[in-house]
């Protein structure tokens, strides 16, 4: 019997929206404020999974400069009708307070790889908007109501409200069709329609570790909605020894086989419940009870992390490569931005062939313009390695190898230029906002050559290397190791939503766009034993 191994969608990948067409399926996740906007994964079988493409690859799509830390692109949903692919999302622009800017959107395409069209404007009353095809034809957007007023709900219910395709907008009537359950925090709503019931489901008690998905049906599609009797249908809360925490926010999918599965977030824990790669995407086999609710297999309401695959046959993919050389003229699909778009102006894999050229712009802090391309990390352990060309002239022109939360929160391997030393190396690391050099004096390294610079992360703990091109076995650790549990959405004194990313990053605050070249980055994971995953462990890790 063929598994399921949870998650499918290791690292950074929350807010699953499941799709399918015909024998193809896909899940559409979150990206907050990385660009571009939307992964978009493919798998013929339900085990295979690969990442096929982006949605949101223009500015005029989402303009996300200057939005704030965990804003930006919230909760997909992916839909198909009739030959067209429909995308829904959220742009946040505010989200601490009482009011909270969410402005819903929605493109098209009639082939998964797009082109995907300019956004119509939907609404900006909540977030994680779902939309919904009935079987007349008609198109319905739900999404959560935020209620900032004092003394009110907040998370004030589930609304629903027509789109007309010819008009391209909302029309009608706004209706608030369900209120939530006991389990409070009510959003990321889907409805599904079976055996005559709309089938409403929810994710309620907020994204940590109460998280759960619900379920409510109503023969009407304004309700009133019945609330399933088990509620949580799927749920990780009082469960602190499964490998799987956080487990909510589900999509459901019925495969070509007839049988049906359910994807949702979850977070794989390190030390003092830590998530340091994020929230992740897993699957649940699901079955109907005679009376019409949905269950999970293997009874309770509990994720698991192996799960019976579809009666398909195996479909894996070609493996990707752990180098990346920069042959191409456009960056490979597992690279991410932030918050903007690649620009000639500030990014380059023509201008000097065989490397990818960065321009300095802004600092870590900035919100706007920083010239950054990183990737997920998406294994506990892994080892990543660059090899960077770069002669700064000043202390304001640094650049390196980053493993990045948020501008907040992150650890910078770094070249730079010191007026005494010269051209110099050395670890700034960022903890809710505050900023420290771990070396007690900076490094000095020789001008004029190609510097490599390494990272090895073993759960979460980070020990950063450096050598020079032409002593490839002789790398130099540098610094002791560093804990890094503050690159987790539970660091800090406000909930965020992102994971650790590894990349480059370039920054010129004397505005003269100093470049950096970079001849090749490599990301290699080592897999993590079955007993270790998700695991609350003091192992203690040796650095070689």
């Amino acid at each position: 019997m063929r598994k399921i191994t949870n998650p499918i969608l290791r690292g950074f990948n929350p807010d699953p929206s499941f799709l399918r067409v015909e024998d193809d399926y896909y899940i559409a996740t979150s990206t907050f404020e990385w660009f571009p906007g939307v992964q978009i994964h493919h798998s013929k079988d339900l085990v295979n999974w690969r990442l096929l493409t982006h949605a949101l690859t223009r500015k005029s799509q989402v303009n996300m400069e200057g939005n704030i830390n965990s804003g930006g692109v919230w909760a997909p949903c992916l839909t198909y009708s009739e030959g067209t692919f429909y995308l829904i999302y959220t742009d946040v622009k505010s989200r601490k307070g009482a009011y909270k800017d969410t402005h819903n959107y929605l493109v098209t395409a009639q082939d998964i790889m797009g082109p995907w069209s300019e956004p119509i404007y939907l609404n900006s009353s909540g977030f994680d908007p779902s939309l919904f095809h009935d079987d007349d034809g008609k198109k319905w957007l739900v999404n959560m109501l935020w209620d900032g007023r004092k003394g009110k709900n907040s998370f004030a219910g589930i609304v629903i409200q027509e789109y007309s395709i010819e008009e391209k907008k909302l029309i009608g009537p706004v209706k608030n069709i369900f209120k939530g359950t006991d389990l409070k925090l009510t959003e990321g709503p889907h409805l599904y329609k079976r055996n005559g019931y709309y089938y409403l489901m929810t994710a309620e008690g907020g994204t940590e570790y109460k998280h759960a998905v619900t379920m409510a049906r109503s023969k009407s599609l304004f309700g009133p909605f019945e609330v399933d009797p088990i509620n949580p249908i799927l749920t990780s809360a009082n469960h602190p020894e499964l490998a799987l925490q956080k487990a909510g926010h589900g999509s459901l999918v019925q495969t070509h086989t007839d049988e049906w599965y359910l994807a949702h977030l979850c977070g794989r824990p390190l030390k003092d419940n830590y998530c340091n790669l994020g929230r992740e995407t897993a699957i649940q086999r699901c079955y109907w009870t005679e009376d019409g609710w949905l269950r999970i297999f293997g009874g309770g309401n509990t994720p698991s992390l192996h799960v019976e695959a579809p009666k398909i046959d195996p479909h894996p993919f070609d493996p990707i490569s752990i180098k990346d050389d920069f042959q191409s003229d456009s960056l490979q699909l597992d690279w991410s931005t932030l918050r903007i778009p690649t620009d000639p102006s500030w990014i380059s894999l023509t201008e000097r062939k065989g490397f990818l050229r960065l321009k300095g712009m802004e600092s870590l802090s900035s919100t706007h313009k920083q010239s950054l391309v990183a990737r997920r990390q998406q294994s506990f352990n892994c080892e990543v390695e660059a090899a960077i060309e770069f002669n700064p002239e000043n202390f304001q022109q640094m650049a390196g190898l980053v493993v990045y939360y948020d501008t907040n929160d992150y650890v910078y391997l770094r070249i730079s230029n010191d007026e005494e030393i010269g051209k110099c190396l050395n670890i700034i690391q960022t903890k809710n906002g505050q900023y420290d050099e771990l070396l007690e004096k900076d490094i000095p390294l020789q001008e004029g050559k190609t510097c490599k610079l390494k990272a090895v992360i073993e759960r979460e703990n980070l020990q950063f290397y450096y050598t020079y091109s032409q002593n490839d076995d002789k790398w130099n650790k540098i610094g002791s190791v560093i804990d890094i549990c503050h690159l987790s959405d539970e660091y800090g004194d406000y909930i965020r939503f992102t994971g650790t990313f590894i990349g480059l990053c370039v920054q010129d605050l004397s505005g003269s766009k100093k470049h950096a070249d970079i001849e090749y980055f490599i990301y290699k994971e080592f897999l993590e034993e079955e007993s270790e995953i998700g695991t609350n462990s003091d192992q203690v890790f040796r650095f070689s």
